[in-house]
């Protein structure tokens, strides 16, 4: 990573988890997820209201943790609004992809999929860092949680 780079990417996770977007608690939810990561105590209690179209009309969080878990989740929320569940899905794959980074296969994958994780992508350098990988994949286990209900709450964790 050139250092232009970090520096652009050190700035944004700072901001993100400074001023985070979407957070605070969803009044009406349709789907609540509360997940944590027992190996740092991140939490994350992650509110989706679905729309018409089974869109994400409204994506809250609110919760705990460092700054790579709490920019992840913030920049997911922005990234996550307004979009249907499969969208929403296929951008957790490719998020997944991004900061796990993988085969041959999945790289070409993550290149493909890049244009659409716009900011998220400067969360690629978590890759590097086994235990910053399950801060930044907090959020998203929370929302592939939510996304496989309709309504009520539910528990994930980083811990298989």
């Amino acid at each position: 990573m050139s250092t232009e780079l970090e520096e652009l990417y050190q700035e944004v996770i700072l901001d993100h988890s400074r001023r985070p977007r979407n957070f605070g608690a969803l009044e009406n939810a349709d789907v609540l997820v509360h997940g944590d990561n027992p190996s740092c105590g991140d939490e994350i209690h992650l509110g989706i209201q679905f729309g018409p179209n089974d869109t994400l009309a409204e994506v809250r969080f609110s919760g705990q943790g460092c700054a790579i878990s709490q920019a992840s989740a913030s920049m997911m929320t922005m990234k996550l609004k307004g979009k249907t569940r499969s969208e929403a899905s296929a951008l957790g794959l490719a998020f997944r992809d991004l900061v796990t980074g993988g085969s041959a296969e999945q790289s070409s994958s993550i290149a493909s999929s890049s244009p659409k994780l716009g900011d998220l992508q400067l969360l690629s350098g978590v890759r590097k860092f086994p235990q910053r990988v399950k801060c930044a994949m907090l959020p998203w286990r929370a929302v592939e949680q939510a996304l496989s209900q309709s309504a009520g709450e539910s528990t994930v964790s980083t811990e298989l």
